[in-house]
């Protein structure tokens, strides 16, 4: 069977998902209606509170969500379980959990002055589980920091030689990057200062990703002359620089930053989107159905629950409650735009997800383009989903090394776009937790999540062997345990809203039925972290710490939740 044909049937089953159940949560679930004025309209102050066209909202959405998450996941998990299994989770945890939540997530910030997340919390449950629900919002920003600063500065280093003997000058996807964030600076001055529209401003600009992409391999941002030949302190440098850069780009306004570059990211990835399909048409790539399935992952890890916090993003990733709640709920224009921007976004990254696996299909087992045989493990998810699309390019006659290039640059931009929402994110949720307003507020809290990750980027990570790996590697499954988790809790909040809010209906069950799975899946994979940890002795020393630190909280939550539940009134501040 063709890869193809797998992936349009995935695209099929998308379509008809958003249109009929879709419908069923906007009319039955979450009661959308566009009389009620949302925040936007109401206190639009032209920095953060700004009401924004449907298409330009999405799209900066779209961009906001989908980081290295569904490629890094899906890829993972792919080479660890199979194809089909990860295929199977992203199709349908996307349209039955990670779409519910993420749609959920908006309407409940938009009703309430498009507060986060959390105050849906405090409100219909009670204090301490708003606080520590507050703790785990920070906590999974700063894993959420630590991994894809990781994996970005790992792109920008070194040189990366491919199958046809050209090579990739990482340095160039560090050139290409920042004069990527130039454009967007560029362009949002010209749509704010300018009667240019959003759509002509997208036309000129997108398309110049493709010039940078190329100018960068041609001026290579090398920084081996700081410290020749010690490629681990040029990724801490870079590490240092882009945390930098995102403390810098909490401050700005939204038009300024944020809205452009999302939009102008958002058409990107749906470029590639289409490279990759394109790639798929023309290229008759068959899927391996020999690797499709396996039960267990190298070093004994079983597929429940752990494929379903490795694949975090691509499925169900509750980093999107506080990106819905934080910044797109402020921008929301009216609440039937909850269905294309929430639920229609997840569907979107869902099918990246799918995207994503097909480029460890089309090649075979242990191929150079996938595997690294002088370590004899296989290549970090970025360069093989970079592999994939230089595949798919290298049909149209683009050079292997360009297609690459364009590949990396992808995958960073997906980062990048995600990155500087962490920190502005994590200023939000400090600005909430202390009451505290004005500028040093602002800049307090901004810098307080930048640079916490620092401490980590330099500390020297092994695996279970003692060999040294990547910090990336050692947080993604911590990070996607808490994120499931916080998936699960955000949907536990969103189902006692609906079901304080809309007595006479059941359409809480569809937000809690999921919201139990996901509790069930992150706390089980929590307790295999802290028995292989403690008990086995394997990963690093903090991981189990980290890993109960998150159980207790989740239990007490989810004990505050069930008292509120049983009383069945809303909790009274």
């Amino acid at each position: 069977m063709s890869v193809l044909s797998i992936i349009l049937i995935c695209g099929i089953v998308y379509l008809v998902a958003y249109i009929l159940y879709g419908r069923f949560l906007a009319k039955k679930v979450y009661h959308l209606e566009d009389s009620q004025v949302t925040p936007a309209v109401t206190i639009n102050d032209d920095v953060d509170y700004v009401p924004t066209k449907k298409g330009y909202l999405t799209a900066q959405h779209f961009s906001n969500i989908t980081a290295a998450g569904p490629i890094n996941g899906p890829i993972l998990a792919a080479g660890m379980f199979g194809w089909f299994p990860a295929l199977l989770w992203c199709v349908f945890g996307t349209i039955f959990i990670g779409g519910v939540h993420d749609m959920g997530s908006l309407i409940a910030s938009a009703r309430n002055k498009a507060k986060s997340i959390t105050t849906t919390i405090r409100e219909n449950v009670s204090k301490r589980a708003w606080a520590l629900f507050m703790l785990f919002l920070w906590m999974t920003l700063i894993y959420l920091i630590i991994a894809f600063t990781d994996i970005t500065a790992s792109s920008m280093v070194g040189i990366q030689s491919l199958s046809d003997g050209s090579t990739v000058y990482r340095g160039g996807i560090a050139t290409s990057s920042f004069m990527y964030i130039f454009l967007a600076l560029i362009m949002g001055c010209v749509i704010h200062y300018t009667k240019l529209s959003e759509k002509w401003a997208l036309m000129i600009f997108t398309p110049m990703i493709i010039v940078v992409t190329w100018l960068g391999q041609k001026m290579p941002l090398d920084i081996d002359f700081l410290f020749p030949g010690h490629a681990v302190f040029q990724q801490q440098f870079w590490g240092v620089l882009i945390l930098t850069y995102c403390f810098l780009a909490a401050l700005l306004p939204m038009w300024l930053l944020l809205q452009p570059r999302g939009a102008m990211g958002a058409y990107f990835k749906w470029g590639m989107i289409l490279v990759a399909g394109f790639g798929l048409l023309f290229g008759n790539f068959q899927a391996d159905f020999d690797s499709a399935f396996t039960t267990y992952a190298p070093g004994g890890n079983p597929l429940f629950p752990i494929l379903f916090i490795t694949i975090a993003c691509g499925a169900c990733s509750g980093f999107h409650a506080i990106v819905a709640s934080g910044t797109t709920s402020k921008q929301l224009k009216f609440e039937s735009h909850a269905k294309p921007v929430g639920y229609g976004s997840m569907l979107l990254e869902g099918l990246l997800a799918c995207v994503s696996i097909s480029c460890i299909m089309i090649f075979a087992a242990r191929a150079p383009e996938i595997w690294n045989s002088t370590t004899n493990s296989a290549l970090a998810p970025n360069f093989i989903y970079a592999h994939g699309m230089g595949k798919f390019l290298s049909i149209f006659g683009v050079p292997l090394a360009l297609g690459v290039s364009f590949g990396l640059m992808a995958f960073t931009t997906f980062v990048f776009d995600t990155l500087d929402i962490c920190v502005r994110l994590g200023k939000y949720i400090f600005e909430e937790l202390t009451n505290i307003k004005g500028m040093m507020a602002t800049m307090l809290g901004a810098f307080i999540t930048a640079s916490l990750p620092v401490f980590f980027i330099f500390q020297t990570m092994s695996d279970d062997m003692g060999n040294a790996i990547p910090a990336w590697r050692i947080f993604w499954n911590l990070f996607g345990s808490a994120n499931q988790l916080l998936a699960a809790l955000s949907l536990t909040g969103i189902s006692i809203w609906l079901k304080n809010d809309y007595k006479k209906s059941w359409g809480w069950l569809a937000t809690l039925i999921p919201a139990i799975f996901m509790y069930i899946m992150s706390v089980w994979s929590l307790f295999i972290m802290i028995f292989n940890g403690w008990k086995l002795q394997k990963g690093h020393f903090i991981l189990p710490y980290i890993a109960s630190l998150l159980v207790i909280l989740a239990a007490i939550v989810g004990v505050e939740t069930l008292i509120c539940m049983i009383k069945k009134k809303k909790f009274k501040n």
